[in-house]
């Protein structure tokens, strides 16, 4: 199955001073964000009580906030959950204990008893997380992060060639860097859901990235007289309807699952819609590219005709 009949001639390189500039202004955007507005941990890192509440009818977010305000409880972070009857109430001070636990539950949900009316306030979920065990997932998070990407930089160094592997690494970083910096930039809860979401687009786009690289090896030994930027065009194009089919399949999917999901998956769907578009951009855009930016800094420019052990 072709998505594009006609063979392409696209100039994707002649374009990549402006897709740098693109992806440049993105990440930006996304590290300016970082330094001035952080993430919103969510209680996975961060630590403290997350309870989660569903009252019986529509209620407003502001009249919540002031009634649990009143019990003086300390920061409280308080957001919808998919509904305004539903809402998540992160308590941030540490409260140790199941019996300091429920008599925390029992304190919010009689103050807010009177947003309730006549009806009852249901407790959905009650979660507790030490400040000691949020350290320890945040500096292992870091770490699945960096390890995942060391170990694509050794693997396509030996595959291909280092400045492919170094190419590859970018654009993930990339892809990372805007996945992350849109949770940063609105606010939304930064949680291990969503570090998995980014694991699973550092694999997706990698993937992407050596289907392309694969052809340019190919390439590079049919068209041997050609310049490296006329034999990236080439491959890039004759790889782009496979491209284009497996990246809208995925969207297809992330996008049912945005619609129908639920709440609970939101987050992950949001992440992984998002890395996945950057990711087979950066496949086209990025990665490619920079491997043209390496060979003219190079010293010397070696084929890697002879490259790669499979």
């Amino acid at each position: 199955m072709e998505m594009i009949r006609n063979k392409t001639n696209i100039d994707f390189i002649g374009i990549r001073n402006y897709t740098f500039a693109f992806s440049g202004t993105l990440i930006l955007i996304s590290i300016l964000s970082f330094i001035f507005q952080g993430l919103n941990f969510g209680i996975d890192f961060a630590g403290g009580t997350l309870i989660q509440l569903r009252f019986p009818g529509p209620t407003k977010m502001e009249e919540i906030r002031a009634h649990a305000a009143a019990l003086n409880l300390g920061e409280l972070v308080i957001q919808e959950f998919g509904s305004s009857e539903e809402v998540i109430i992160r308590v941030e001070r540490q409260m140790e204990g199941e019996k300091v636990q429920s008599e925390l539950v029992a304190k919010l949900t009689q103050a807010l008893q009177p947003l309730a009316g006549t009806g009852k306030i249901e407790v959905r979920r009650v979660e507790y997380v030490g400040p000691q065990v949020g350290k320890e997932l945040t500096w292992k998070g870091l770490l699945a992060v960096f390890y995942s990407l060391f170990a694509i930089l050794a693997y396509v160094g030996w595959r291909f060639e280092f400045r492919f592997a170094l190419g590859a690494v970018i654009a993930l970083f990339h892809d990372v860097i805007i996945t992350v910096g849109y949770f940063s930039l609105f606010h939304k809860e930064f949680t291990l859901v969503v570090v998995a979401a980014v694991l699973t687009v550092i694999g997706y786009s990698i993937n992407d990235t050596i289907v392309i690289f694969d052809r340019i090896r190919e390439e590079m030994k049919r068209l041997r007289k050609q310049p490296l930027p006329v034999i990236i065009n080439a491959a890039v194009n004759e790889t782009l309807s496979r491209t284009l089919i497996t990246s809208l399949t995925v969207v297809l999917v992330l996008i049912s699952l945005l619609l129908v999901g639920g709440e609970v998956i939101r987050d992950f769907s949001v992440a992984l819609f998002i890395g996945v578009v950057f990711g087979t951009y950066s496949s086209i855009f990025v990665a490619s590219p920079i491997v043209i930016l390496l060979e003219k800094r190079a010293s010397s420019q070696t084929p890697v005709v002879e490259a790669g052990h499979g």
